[in-house]
Order: C-alpha cells, then sequence, then structure tokens
C-alpha cells in the first residue's frame, strides 16, 4: 500500500491537546517540524478525557483482555516515555486478589507475562503497608504509572520548550487549517466519525497518610479490576470501571464498590479523605482498536479507547514515520 504524503517541512496543526494530541505535537515538533497545537479549552485541560485518567503504563497486564496490537504499541511507549520523560515512575505494578476470586487470578496469571509470582513475605518487602493483606501477589517490574495531571503540562512544556506553539481556547475547523492536520479531538469528531462511542471511566481521589504505596496495586474484582494508583501528597486514585453510557458523574454503585474494593486492600483507606468523585468518556471504535486515518494531508487519531497514556508516544511515532518516510502501520492506519 502506498500513499502520497504532505512533505516534510510542511507546517503541522494538531486539533486537541490531551494525551494524544500531546505526543504528536512534542514528536512532530522535536523533528523540526512547524507545530501548532490547538485546544478549544484552557490550559487547566479540566474537561478532557486525559485529566480523568489513571495514567497506567501497564502493557503486560493489559495483555488479559487486550488485543496484541495494544501490548506491541504499550512495549513501544514505554520505550519512548523512558527517553523522553526518564524520570517516569517504573517501579512496576502489583497484581492481587481475595480468596474467592482465586480462579480469576490463576486466569489472570495465565493470561499475561513478565511477571514475578510474590509469596505473602515477598510481597510486604516491596510493599510493606500489604503486609498480611495477601497470600501472595504478580509483579510485573517493566511497568510504569504517570499522574495525568502532572505530565500533561510537562509534555507540553516540552513542546514549547522544542520550538512548538501551543493556543488555548482555539476552536479551530480542519478546512480552516493548512499543511498537515492531525486530529485528535476523540469524542468531538463524531461529527467525521459517527461509530465512535464514549466509554465512561469513573475514579475516586482520596488521601491518607496510612498507607504508603510505590506502585499501582490491581485488584482482581468480579465486575471490574481495582486500580489503587499512588499520586503525591498522600493522594490515591481509585479506578477504573468501564461503563458502556455517555453520561457524567460517578454511579452510587459505582462509589460504593470502588470504596469497598479499596477498604478490603486495606482498611485504612476506610478512614481516608475522599477529595473527588470524576469521570471521563473515553472515545473507541465498536472493536475497542486505536485508529490512524489518512486522507491526503489530512490525519486523524482515535479510538484510543482506556490505552490513551499507554499507547500515544507510539501512535506518534507511527504517524511522524508515515509523515516523513511513508511508512504504513497496517494493523493501526486506514487511507480514506
Amino acid at each position: 500500500m502506498s500513499q502520497t504524503s504532505k512533505r516534510p517541512d510542511s507546517p503541522v496543526s494538531i486539533i486537541g491537546a490531551g494525551i494524544a494530541g500531546a505526543w504528536q505535537a512534542l514528536l512532530f515538533a522535536q523533528a523540526g517540524h512547524a507545530v501548532t497545537l490547538h485546544e478549544r479549552g484552557d490550559a487547566t485541560m479540566t474537561d478532557a478525557t486525559s485529566h480523568w485518567a489513571g495514567g497506567m503504563l501497564a502493557p503486560y497486564c493489559e495483555a488479559e483482555v487486550a488485543e496484541p496490537i495494544i501490548s506491541r504499541l504499550g512495549l513501544r511507549s514505554l520505550d519512548i516515555w523512558r527517553r523522553e520523560l526518564p524520570d517516569t515512575p517504573f517501579n512496576g505494578s502489583l497484581v492481587v486478589a481475595h480468596p474467592r476470586e482465586r480462579n480469576d487470578f490463576e486466569r489472570f496469571a495465565r493470561m499475561t507475562e513478565e511477571h514475578r509470582r510474590l509469596d505473602a513475605a515477598g510481597l510486604a518487602e516491596l510493599e510493606p503497608s500489604l503486609e498480611g493483606r495477601f497470600r501472595d501477589a504478580l509483579f510485573f517490574p517493566n511497568e510504569g504509572h504517570v499522574e495525568p495531571r502532572r505530565v500533561l503540562p510537562k509534555l507540553h512544556e516540552r513542546i514549547i520548550a522544542a520550538g512548538g506553539t501551543i493556543k488555548f481556547n482555539s476552536d479551530v475547523a480542519k478546512e480552516d487549517l493548512d499543511g498537515i492536520v492531525i486530529d485528535c479531538r476523540g469524542l468531538s469528531a463524531r461529527d467525521e466519525q459517527p461509530e465512535l462511542r464514549g466509554v465512561k471511566g469513573e475514579m475516586i481521589l482520596i488521601e491518607t497518610s496510612e498507607v504508603q504505596l510505590a506502585r499501582p496495586v490491581r485488584l482482581i474484582h468480579p465486575r471490574w479490576p481495582l486500580y489503587v494508583i499512588p499520586r503525591e501528597d498522600n493522594l490515591f486514585m481509585l479506578g477504573a470501571t468501564s461503563i458502556e453510557a455517555e453520561d457524567t458523574g460517578v454511579s452510587v454503585r459505582s462509589a460504593l464498590e470502588l470504596l469497598g474494593a479499596a477498604y478490603t486492600v486495606h482498611p485504612a483507606f476506610g478512614e481516608a479523605r475522599i477529595l473527588e468523585f470524576g469521570s471521563g468518556l473515553r472515545p473507541a471504535f465498536p472493536d475497542n482498536l486505536p485508529r490512524i486515518g489518512i486522507r491526503g494531508g489530512k490525519i486523524s487519531i482515535n479510538g484510543l479507547y482506556r490505552h490513551g497514556f499507554l499507547i500515544a508516544p507510539a501512535l506518534a511515532e507511527l504517524t511522524l514515520n508515515y509523515v516523513e518516510r511513508g511508512q504504513i502501520d497496517n494493523e493501526v492506519m486506514q487511507c480514506v
């Protein structure tokens, strides 16, 4: 398959400054392109899906339910995260389960790779706060996590340092932009991609100094895995549901299940202070796989589903390789 791309020296306009658009802008700016990143919201990005994300960089764990392409893109993205933001925490991740979910725990172990089984003593040595809580755990040492609300501004700073321009409160139309246009609008792109749907992911932010964790802990759950993700300043994010609904907010049912599950991870979470409830709508295609759509000089990046922070760097690299060298990744790209 071949497709004529714009000249590498064409200006590049990117719409959407969330995680997908930020990585596109950074890699293109670093490659010497004249990049302008347009964001219809303000610099706080509170309306963006990225604002409510977990930020887990866990391609091995995701292999339990995700297609192999997610693992491939995720593993490549880990290298790009390390290269571009070397202070990204790569402390690994843990998977634990209570006795009643033992079969699901063993299935998770069979479906995933690159993990080490820890006994109770090994778990306590790695995470002292979990001493006596679980009889064993799966440790994925090569995984990482980021705090979306802190790392997105860092990416924006890197874009500017690389010579790019960011325009907030800039609600632009693709047809009004010159050169290469990369559409990273997420669900707002349904005007051109009506098959997109929103999948709600809910989160709760809590604060406690009674529990210390150095890495995300994933609790096997009969409906969804609970993530307990450590943040700075004694904060923890609890998530994440995947609900086929496009309303906003957190339901009472979800709040009870997330908080109850967190309590079973450690009773001290029962005394934690709730700071925030929230939810984001993740853009997904019917197959839940990402897509780079190409139509001449107009490119769309969408359908990152619940893997935005995990796969966005690799998708940006694929887009750059296409623009500069005409390379096509047939698993991800569609020329329309």
